[in-house]
């Protein structure tokens, strides 16, 4: 609304300065801006609160260097010199969220949200809490809530396209995905998000190649090796996925799934020297890996060391008693050395943690056979075909 007081002001003086005439119209406004820069309780170049930037700034820094306590304490300290401060607000928001204190994240977003609610960046945060704590439908509604605000928003088409990934809605996925790579062609993240989509649809070359543009306009990100190695993997081009791998670990030494998913690869050459090495040096960076363990004990069988084997599958459902996949590996071993008792027993514990595992009944039929109890192994013949169907 107009301030009539201010304009009768400014008019006063309009028609002091046209009496002089030496005062032209230009050195009159400059006058009167002079006059408002003097007039203003800051002075003239000063912000509305220097503190309060100061601490934004720091806050901002520290969250760049992913130190988000500290910046939680920048912004805290923002907010406490001004209440009203949105970007605060948003800022601690983001701070909890990463810390995955969604609840704290949540009441940050709304403050901001409540503060201006056409502030498009604080959906996007609200929407990426909601998504942590799986409230996806919140979450969508808040990525598009974001996106209204702001057509172009590209991390909130990124973000919705991920979440509807979570529902299993690939398609409207793909489609907000690849709006967002629209918008910023050179977003790897876009790139990157979209190859994983693929890949859940199991669209493995359509992943590759989006993998590989990602990689292209970023380098760096060890994950983005990690899913195109597997992508490769499950189109059997091992010497590709092997060499994805290999980056992986180059990428992130101390990265324990790097050397898993290299070893694993190494089995399926039935290269097992290689997988052992790979699964032990996975291990020794993750002593409670139990997949790891497993896997190893898939190599040492592999190489027919069974032993080994036993030790290792024992060790997998040590750390992890619902492993059925342990159970059925160490039965298999213990057939393999013609234990067939113990066999037995590990078998039917597999399918008592998981009754669809197909193994497990063929393993226990074989066993039943080999010590003469036919009809048990025909039930259980009978039941994996069943459930081969």
């Amino acid at each position: 609304m107009l301030d009539t007081g201010k304009c009768s002001f400014i008019i006063l003086w309009y028609e002091f300065f046209s009496s002089i005439p030496r005062w032209n119209m230009r050195q009159l406004l400059g006058f009167c801006f002079l006059v408002v820069l003097i007039s203003s309780p800051n002075g003239y170049g000063q912000s509305t609160n220097k503190e309060v930037e100061a601490n934004l700034t720091k806050g901002d820094k520290a969250y760049e260097s992913k130190d988000f306590k500290s910046a939680i304490t920048y912004y805290t300290k923002a907010i406490e010199l001004d209440p009203k401060c949105v970007v605060a607000f948003s800022g601690r928001g983001d701070c909890y969220g990463e810390l995955k204190k969604s609840t704290e994240s949540i009441n940050d977003y709304n403050k901001a949200i409540e503060l201006d609610p056409k502030y498009s960046k604080a959906y996007n945060g609200r929407g990426n809490s909601c998504s942590d704590l799986k409230k996806y439908a919140e979450a969508i509604a808040d990525y598009t809530k974001a996106i209204e605000l702001d057509p172009k928003y590209v991390k909130a088409y990124s973000n919705r396209g991920i979440t509807y990934g979570d529902l299993k809605k690939y398609p409207e996925a793909i489609a907000d995905h690849t709006k967002a790579i629209k918008l910023d062609p050179k977003s790897a993240d876009s790139y990157y998000n979209r190859g994983i989509t693929y890949s859940d649809l199991n669209k493995y070359p359509e992943a590759i190649a989006d993998y590989t543009k990602a990689i292209e306009l970023d380098p760096k990100p060890a994950d983005v090796y990690s899913n195109r190695g597997d992508a490769y993997a499950n189109l059997k081009k091992y010497a590709e996925a092997i060499a994805d791998y290999t980056k992986v670990i180059e990428l992130e030494p101390k990265f324990a799934p790097g050397y898993y998913s290299r070893g694993f690869t190494f089995v399926s050459l039935k290269k097992y020297a290689e997988a052992i090495a790979d699964y032990t040096k996975a291990i020794e960076l993750d002593p409670k890996y139990a997949l790891a363990y497993n896997d190893r004990g898939v190599a040492y069988s592999g190489s027919k060391k069974y032993p080994e084997a036993i030790a290792d599958y024992t060790k997998a459902f040590e750390l992890d008693p619902t492993y059925a996949g342990a159970y059925c590996n160490r039965g298999d071993a213990y057939a393999d050395l013609k234990k067939y008792l113990e066999a037995i027993a590990d078998y039917t514990k597999a399918i008592e943690l998981e009754p669809k595992l197909l193994n497990s009944y063929y393993g226990r039929g074989d066993a039943y056979k080999a010590i003469g109890k036919t009809k048990e192994a025909e039930a259980d013949f009978a039941k994996a075909k069943e459930l081969d169907k």
